[in-house]
């Protein structure tokens, strides 16, 4: 996120010892002798303790949406295809608003029952920890605005010809029921139908395209795991232009044409913000890039959504860019565990920014790491730590947050240095990563003791004398 614009039937008992000597998946039924529980209401994130859910892993998200602007009305039928990690009597789904009409789990009908944000979904039989299940959940209604801690705008946003969904770091519930938090990331298929005329583009690859009756459908595949927050839906009458970078890369970007003169030069440079971000940070992590762009109107800051950065057209500049570029990295790959460590995300995405104007302008790193020390504001409290649910996005997690990162390299030197990020990426791409996964990777890698150097920078309640 750029964080200019504001400071998420029975069977025997042998029967089923032998299903599970086999590893068989599915629900069981009374006879079995296993009694399942509850899963967990809420994964006791730092921040957001009922966000997400326990007692199971998602696998995979197949949605069927149909989107009408013009009463904003949203149907839609979430297939969420999920691993038991405990004997399940029920789980939950996280959903904002809308009107669930119907659940099935594994083709049988199950109970289904709203309290707020969570959906609990009984199945009829007691699911296998381990097994793998399916849960079809059929909704409808207007998706809800949320308004986030920080007072920003997220879930769904209407807007003139349509809609726009983004979901940092609580939103995504608004327009699909899931497991939303950042810890459990799974793949995506997206299907959404739009009247002719406007288009609908998501995360990943178009996959198929087909009109009828007036109405057009769009169906985008996510092959590599991604975090709820960032999937992404905008709905209008936008200009898609299909490329490629000289690597073979896809490159699909969306334009509403209003500002479709404005950002025509800047989407140009696309690819070569890609080949400097695979040089610095290693192979680029997903199979396509691109970006939407929107008039300034429709949100109210730029969002590393997965593989396709959302941009109001205010804020899409060439800094803005290469920070949410390198999200792709930095967040989209490897993902906080909590949101506690989003600092890991904001602060490679905003010293990427200082590392292209050094590379690319002359600008030394030097000379934003010094603006940065400067701003008391940045001394608020520490990165890794921020005081509140208000705070996950205030400038000491990017600003100060990057100048841990150029301490590090100072302590350890460039050649060292970057081979780290390289590696960082790569070891944890497609997986969670903690901030005390991230302090034990650099000493193991560099072979030094930085002890200091995270409690002053990372950990430390005060501004040290300047460096």
């Amino acid at each position: 996120m750029d964080p200019r614009a504001f400071s998420r039937t029975a069977a025997p008992a042998a029967a089923l010892a032998l299903l599970v000597l086999v590893g068989g998946t599915g629900c069981t039924g009374g006879d079995t002798g296993v009694r399942g529980t509850p899963g967990a209401v809420g994964l006791r994130d730092p921040y957001f303790p009922k966000l997400g859910n326990g007692g199971y892993d998602v696998r995979h998200y197949d949605l069927t949406l149909d989107y009408d602007p013009a009463g904003d009305r949203l149907k839609g039928t979430a297939e969420i295809t999920a691993r038991a990690t405990q004997d399940l009597s029920a789980f939950h789904l996280d959903l904002r608003g809308m009107t669930v009409e119907g659940a099935t789990v594994d083709g049988v009908k199950a109970a289904a029952n709203r309290a707020g944000g969570e959906l609990t979904v009984r199945p009829r039989d007691d699911i296998d920890k381990g097994a793998e299940f399916r849960t079809v959940i059929r909704y409808s209604g207007t998706p809800e605005t949320i308004i986030g801690p920080d007072k920003s705008e997220e879930g769904w946003l209407p807007t003139e010809d349509g809609g726009l969904a983004v979901g940092e770091p609580t939103g995504s519930s608004a327009w699909f029921p899931g497991n939303h938090h950042p810890s459990d990331k799974a793949t995506y298929d997206i299907e959404v139908t739009v009247p002719k005329g406007l288009k609908a583009v998501s995360n990943g690859e178009l996959t198929g395209e087909r009109t009828s009756g007036g109405r057009t459908t769009f169906a985008w595949h996510e092959a590599q795991p991604m975090a709820s927050y960032l999937a992404t839906l905008a709905v209008g009458d936008f200009r898609v232009t299909s490329s490629r970078t000289p690597a073979g890369l896809p490159v699909l970007t969306a334009v509403d044409p209003a500002v479709a003169k404005d950002s025509a030069a800047l989407l140009g440079r696309i690819p070569e913000v890609m080949e400097w971000g695979a040089k610095n940070f290693g192979p680029y992590p997903f199979s396509s890039t691109g970006a939407i762009v929107v008039p300034t109107d429709e949100v109210g800051y730029a969002l590393e959504t997965q593989s396709r950065p959302v941009f109001p057209v205010d804020q899409f500049d060439e800094e803005t860019l290469v920070h949410e570029i390198a999200h792709q990295w930095f967040g989209n790959s490897v993902s906080p565990a909590s949101w506690q460590d989003v600092w890991l995300n904001e602060s490679f995405a905003t010293y990427a920014e200082w590392l292209w104007m050094e590379d690319v302008h002359g600008t030394p790193v030097r000379k934003p790491f010094d603006a940065a020390f400067a701003d008391d504001a940045n001394w608020a409290f520490p990165p890794a730590d921020p005081p509140g649910e208000e705070d996950l996005f205030g400038g000491p997690v990017y600003q100060r947050g990057a100048m841990v990162l150029h301490k590090v390299r100072q302590a350890v030197g460039d050649e060292t240095f970057f081979s780290v990020v390289r590696g960082w990426a790569a070891k944890y791409g497609h997986s969670n990563a903690t901030t005390d996964d991230f302090v034990t990777y650099v000493e193991v890698e560099t072979g030094q003791d930085l002890t200091e150097l995270w409690d002053v920078w990372l950990y430390g309640d005060k501004k040290p004398a300047r460096p």
